[in-house]
C-alpha cells in the first residue's frame, strides 16, 4: 500500500471532482497546453485529493506531497508509468530505455545508468562539458557585440544537445558553431508529438497520416539515424582501444561494454533506448529550468546582483571554469531550487496502479491512473512563506544550505522521489551553474522579454516550458 495504511474509509467513486460529461468525462475541458494549470486550478478547489475522467480514463488527483512521495515510493512495484505512454511511444517508433521501462526491464537498465551519472563519472565528463559551455559563451558574445536579440530557449537546447552528446557518448555534434539541420530541429518534434497523442481522445494516426505526422516520422527517422552514429563511433573507439574497455571514458561506452559482458541482460536497443532518452531529457528539461530561471532573475535585480556577484567573485568571467568552484555558487545553487519550485518543468506525473491498493484513505483499484500534482504544495503557504515570490535566501536558511534545501526538498520534489528520482540530476544542476557562471561572469542581461511584454506564459509539451523569451546581452565591462 502506497502509504501503508490498512483500511481504506473511500472508494474513488465516492471523491469528489469536477462535472463531467457523458463519454468525454473533462476532456473537453481541458486545455492540453495548459492542462497542468487546470488540474491545479481543480486540486484548489476540490482539495488533495479529487477525481476526474479524460474519455474513458479514471484519474485519482493527489495534491498533497506525502501522499505523492509515497506514490513515488511505491515504484516499481506498486506502481508504473502509465500503459498509454508506452503504447503511444512504442507506436512512435521510441525504445523506452530507463525512463519508459517498468519491472525488471527498469532494474538493469536503472544500475547501469545511475553508474554511469554519479558524481564520481560527472567529474570526470567535467572538462567535455567546459568546452561546450566555453562555445556558448563565444556563440553569446558575439550577438552581445553585435546587438543581436537571442532566442534563449532554442539556444539553450543546443547547449544540452551538444552537452549530452559530448560527455556522454563521447560526440562532438557542435549544434552551437552550426547552421547547418542540427539534430536539436529533430528532437524538438518528439516531446510535443507525444504529449499530443497522449492527450487525444481518438487515435487518429492509426488511420489518418497528417503532415505534423510525416514530418515527425522524418524526424524520428533523422533521430535514430544519429543514435545509430554515435553507437558505431563508439564501437569503432572500443575496437581500435581496447583498453577503454576496463575504465569506459563516457556513458554510452559504459553500456555497449555493459552489453557485451557474457551474462548480460542489457541489449542493444536498451542501449539505443537509453541514448534517446538522455537526448530527449538533458536536452528539454535543463534548457526549460534555464530559460525561467534567467527570466526570474532579470525580473528580481536583488537576486540578480546577488547571483552576479558570487559568481564574478569566484569565476572572475566566467572563461576560467573550474568544477570545484562552481560546486560552491551556493547562491546561484538556490536560485535554480527556486526556479525548479515555482516553475518546475514537470509540474505533474501520472502513474499507473499495479494492483489494488490504498492512497491516504482511498481504495484505488488495479490500473487506475494517479495524476500527482507536484507543484501544489509548493505554493502553499502553510509550506513556504511568501510561496508565490521568487526568494532564493529560503532555500539558504540559517546559513546551512544542505539542510535548509533537504527540508524543502520534502515537499518541492523537481527530480521526483523514491526509486526512479531522475538520474540526471547531479548533472543537470551542474549544467545549469555552469550556464549561469558564463552569463552572470562575463555578461551584463540587458533585457529579458517575452512575446506580450509581462510574465512569461507557461505551456506544456510534456515538459512545462515559458513561451517565446529572448534575450539581449551586454559584454561585461574589461571582458575579452
Amino acid at each position: 500500500m502506497a502509504n501503508g495504511a490498512t483500511l481504506a474509509t473511500r472508494h474513488l467513486q465516492d471523491l469528489d471532482g469536477p462535472r463531467g460529461w457523458p463519454l468525454v468525462g473533462n476532456l473537453l475541458q481541458i486545455d492540453r497546453t495548459r492542462v497542468h494549470a487546470q488540474v491545479e486550478a481543480w486540486a484548489r478547489e476540490f482539495g488533495p485529493c479529487f477525481r476526474f475522467r479524460l474519455g474513458p480514463r479514471n484519474f485519482l488527483a493527489l495534491a498533497d506531497h506525502e501522499l505523492i512521495a509515497a506514490v513515488l515510493r511505491d515504484r516499481p512495484d506498486g506502481f508504473r508509468r502509465s500503459e498509454r505512454l508506452e503504447l503511444v511511444g512504442r507506436e512512435m517508433g521510441l525504445p523506452a530505455g530507463v525512463f519508459g521501462s517498468n519491472g525488471d526491464a527498469w532494474r538493469r537498465q536503472r544500475r547501469m545508468v545511475m553508474a554511469g551519472l554519479d558524481p564520481t563519472h560527472v567529474r570526470a565528463y567535467f572538462p567535455a562539458l567546459a568546452k561546450v559551455a566555453l562555445r556558448l559563451r563565444g556563440r553569446w558574445m558575439k550577438a552581445a557585440r553585435d546587438g543581436a536579440t537571442i532566442e534563449l530557449q532554442p539556444e539553450l537546447m543546443r547547449f544540452t544537445v551538444d552537452a549530452i552528446t559530448g560527455l556522454a557518448f563521447g560526440s562532438d555534434v557542435n549544434t552551437l558553431e552550426s547552421d547547418d539541420e542540427v539534430i536539436q530541429q529533430h528532437l524538438d518534434k518528439i516531446f510535443p508529438s507525444l504529449f499530443r497523442r497522449m492527450f487525444a481522445p481518438l487515435p487518429y494516426w492509426r488511420l489518418v497520416r497528417t503532415a505534423a505526422d510525416r514530418q515527425l516520422e522524418r524526424s524520428v527517422a533523422e533521430v535514430h539515424a544519429a543514435i545509430a552514429g554515435f553507437i558505431a563511433q563508439a564501437r569503432q573507439r572500443l575496437h581500435d582501444e581496447p583498453s577503454r574497455r576496463e575504465r569506459p571514458p563516457n556513458l554510452l561506452e559504459a553500456m555497449i561494454v555493459a552489453a557485451a559482458a557474457p551474462d548480460s541482460e542489457v541489449n542493444d536497443t536498451d542501449i539505443a533506448g537509453n541514448v534517446l532518452n538522455m537526448l530527449l531529457a538533458g536536452e528539454d528539461t535543463t534548457a526549460n529550468t534555464l530559460a525561467w530561471m534567467i527570466h526570474l532573475l532579470k525580473r528580481h535585480p536583488q537576486a540578480l546582483a546577488r547571483a552576479q556577484d558570487e559568481v564574478r567573485r569566484a569565476l572572475g568571467d566566467g572563461r576560467q571554469l573550474d568544477i570545484d568552484r562552481i560546486a560552491g555558487l551556493d547562491y546561484v545553487e538556490a536560485c535554480i531550487h527556486e526556479t525548479m519550485r515555482l516553475k518546475p518543468v514537470a509540474p505533474f506525473n501520472v502513474m499507473q496502479a499495479l494492483s489494488d491498493t490504498v492512497v491516504g484513505d482511498v481504495q484505488v483499484p488495479a490500473g487506475t491512473l494517479v495524476w500527482c500534482v507536484l507543484r501544489h504544495d509548493s505554493l502553499q503557504e502553510r509550506f513556504f512563506s511568501a510561496a508565490n515570490a521568487f526568494e532564493p535566501q529560503r532555500w539558504l536558511a540559517d546559513g546551512n544550505p544542505g539542510a535548509a534545501a533537504a527540508s524543502a526538498k520534502r515537499v518541492s520534489m523537481p527530480f521526483g522521489a523514491g526509486p526512479r528520482v531522475c538520474p540526471g540530476r547531479y548533472l543537470a544542476l551542474l549544467e545549469m551553474k555552469m550556464v549561469m557562471a558564463i552569463v552572470l561572469g562575463g555578461f551584463d542581461i540587458e533585457a529579458v522579454d517575452t512575446p506580450d511584454g509581462a510574465e512569461a506564459h507557461e505551456t506544456m509539451a510534456f515538459t512545462m516550458a515559458p513561451v517565446g523569451l529572448t534575450m539581449r546581452l551586454r559584454p561585461r565591462a574589461g571582458t575579452p
